[in-house]
C-alpha cells in the first residue's frame, strides 16, 4: 500500500496535515524536533508497536495527542485504546475521535505505554526483531520452537516495599492488558488507574501451553494457577546476568537491576 497516497485520498481535505516520512530508523531526532515545534495538536504514528512507542515517548508529558494507524504485527497499544484495525476506519477515528489521557510506565527511565517485561516474552521479542519475516504466524512459529528449550529463571522483586522471590517463565509489567493481537497477559490492567499490574508466569509443563494461550485470548490469564498477579507503582527487580527485556514489544538488553515506575495520565491519545 502507498500509505501517503492513501492518507491524501481518504483524510479530510479541511483539516491541515503534514506527512513526515521516517526514512532512517536510527535517526528520529529531526522528526522529533518537527513534531514538537510544528504547532500540531495530533501526531499520528503509522506503523507497528515500535513506531508507536517511539512517537508516544516523544509526546509524553506534552499537550500533543497520539493517533495511531496500525500497520504492525501486534498493535498492542492501538487495540488497547480502541483503534480499529481497518486503516480507513482508524483514519476516520483520527478525524472524529476524542482525546483521553493514559498512564505511562518506565523501566530504568525508558518509557513504555502498553506492556514491558523480562523473561520468555522478551526472549521471543528479540528473536522476532531479527527475523526476516513478520506477522503473527512468524511470531507463533518462534514461540513454538523456543518453548522446548527456554529455561525459567529466579527473580527477586520489591513491589512497593514488599520483597518477594519467584522462579518465573516471564514477568510482565502491564499498563494495558495485552501484548497485542488481543492476547491478554494482564486482563485487569487499566491504563488510567495509576498502577501497574505485575503478571508472573510460573514454570509450567509444555502440555499446559495451549491452555494458557486459550486463557490469554479469553481474558482469563489472571485466573490460571500458573499466573500470579500483583499491583504496584514502584517495582525493582534484581538482575544476576545480562538479560533481554522488551518495551512495548521492542527488545533490548539490560545489564543492571530494573527500576519500574508508573506515572499518572501523562499521554494524550485519540480514542473513539
Amino acid at each position: 500500500m502507498d500509505v501517503p497516497a492513501f492518507i491524501e485520498e481518504h483524510f479530510s481535505k479541511i483539516i491541515p496535515k503534514e506527512i513526515i516520512l521516517w526514512k532512517n530508523k536510527d535517526d528520529f531526532e529531526s522528526i522529533k524536533e518537527r513534531v514538537l515545534t510544528g504547532g500540531f495538536t495530533i501526531a499520528v504514528a503509522v506503523g507497528g508497536d515500535g513506531t508507536v512507542n517511539q512517537l508516544a515517548a516523544t509526546l509524553n508529558n506534552t499537550n500533543i495527542a497520539l493517533g495511531i494507524l496500525p500497520f504492525g504485527s501486534g498493535n498492542g497499544l492501538a487495540r488497547s485504546i480502541g483503534v480499529p484495525m481497518d486503516i480507513k476506519a482508524a483514519l476516520n477515528q483520527i478525524e472524529r475521535g476524542k482525546v483521553n489521557r493514559i498512564d505511562s510506565g518506565t523501566i530504568n527511565n525508558i518509557p513504555f505505554f502498553c506492556t514491558s517485561g523480562i523473561g520468555f516474552d522478551a526472549h521471543i521479542g528479540n528473536l522476532f526483531a531479527s527475523s526476516t519475516t513478520r506477522g503473527f504466524s512468524t511470531y507463533f512459529k518462534i514461540i513454538r520452537r523456543e518453548l522446548f528449550s527456554y529455561k525459567p529463571k529466579t527473580y527477586e522483586l520489591t513491589i512497593d516495599g514488599e520483597k518477594i522471590k519467584r522462579e518465573a517463565f516471564l514477568i510482565t509489567f502491564a499498563n494495558a492488558g495485552q501484548y497485542g493481537n488481543d492476547f491478554y497477559i494482564a486482563p485487569l490492567a487499566d491504563m488510567r488507574d495509576g498502577i501497574l499490574h505485575i503478571s508472573i508466569v510460573k514454570p509450567f509443563s509444555l502440555f499446559m501451553a495451549p491452555v494458557l494461550a486459550y486463557k490469554a485470548f479469553k481474558k482469563r490469564t489472571h485466573l490460571s494457577k500458573y499466573v500470579e498477579t500483583f499491583t504496584g507503582k514502584d517495582i525493582s527487580v534484581k538482575i544476576s546476568e545480562p538479560s533481554p527485556i522488551h518495551f512495548d514489544g521492542e527488545p533490548t538488553q539490560v545489564e543492571e537491576d530494573l527500576s519500574v515506575k508508573v506515572y499518572d495520565q501523562t499521554l494524550n491519545v485519540v480514542v473513539p
